[in-house]
């Protein structure tokens, strides 16, 4: 059985059914893995979240910074943007069934050694930590108290993460390196303001994969979050994001065997 491994969705519902039709015609059965941000700024929010959703066992997401969005404003924690497509769901009579659905799912699957995240994991993370911090947010959004989390989690701050951070802060670093991070410096602190390619760095920064002696760099990480980087396949690395709501395409790929299927999708937001 294969394993298929989809970018960013971002409400993009009709590449996401060619995609997956695509996948069925080339492997029997295969098991999908999303890369998160199923929601927000394409056209049919509500029904790729419900196409991910029906999927049901044969299908895993890691939460994005999107889908995190989409559970803040559905508490008026957060408000909505103007380039936000999340109305429609926030008004669907089934609005409670998916957002509760989307709040169990997690921040980071271990899977055949593959490690796959929405953005990216801290250098001093290995594997095994990345799954056991994920899993702390992940107790939180599933608690009877995850509004109050949800309040909390918003900011810059920390800026780099430390084994000794406890509350609100530990979680809050968790959530921005697992769901926003792109470049950092050696030690690991965050520039979250940068978000063009591999050009745009700061003095002092790089992308938090190249970072030396990266303790992930024994497994592969999958990711997206990163359109400007776009499709990138390296020994233990494999970038997803190929901008399929700024008219780029859908991809995905076989863990099995890397071969890559895409898909075009119409552009539905334009950089501003």
């Amino acid at each position: 059985m294969n394993t298929y491994v989809i970018g960013d969705i971002q409400g993009c519902q009709r590449p996401l059914l060619e995609l997956i039709a695509r996948i069925d015609a080339a492997s029997p059965a295969p098991t999908i893995l999303l890369a998160g941000d199923l929601v927000n700024r394409g056209p049919d929010s509500l029904a790729a979240l419900r196409t991910v959703k029906d999927l049901g066992e044969r299908a895993r997401t890691v939460l994005g910074n999107h889908d995190l969005h989409l559970l803040a404003v559905s508490q008026g924690i957060r408000p909505a943007h103007r380039s936000d497509t999340l109305d429609p769901i926030l008004q669907a009579p089934d609005r409670d069934a998916l957002l509760d659905w989307l709040r169990r799912q997690p921040l980071a699957i271990l899977q055949d050694g593959h490690l796959l995240v929405h953005a990216g994991v801290a250098p001093q993370w290995s594997a095994e930590q990345t799954l056991a911090l994920a899993h702390e947010v992940e107790t939180a959004l599933r608690g009877p108290d995850w509004v109050d989390f949800l309040r909390e989690m918003y900011g810059n701050a920390p800026e780099r993460w430390d084994d000794a951070l406890t509350g609100t802060d530990r979680l809050r670093c968790i959530v921005n390196i697992l769901t926003r991070i792109r470049f950092c410096t050696p030690d690991g602190t965050m520039d979250l303001a940068t978000k063009e390619g591999l050009a745009s760095a700061l003095p002092g920064t790089l992308p938090w994969f190249d970072v030396p002696n990266r303790r992930s760099a024994d497994v592969t990480v999958i990711f997206g979050h990163w359109s400007t980087l776009g499709l990138v396949q390296r020994p233990n690395l494999i970038a997803l994001d190929t901008g399929c709501v700024w008219g780029g395409k859908l991809t995905a790929v076989c863990l099995e065997d890397r071969s890559v299927i895409q898909v075009d999708c119409p552009q539905c937001q334009k950089p501003g």
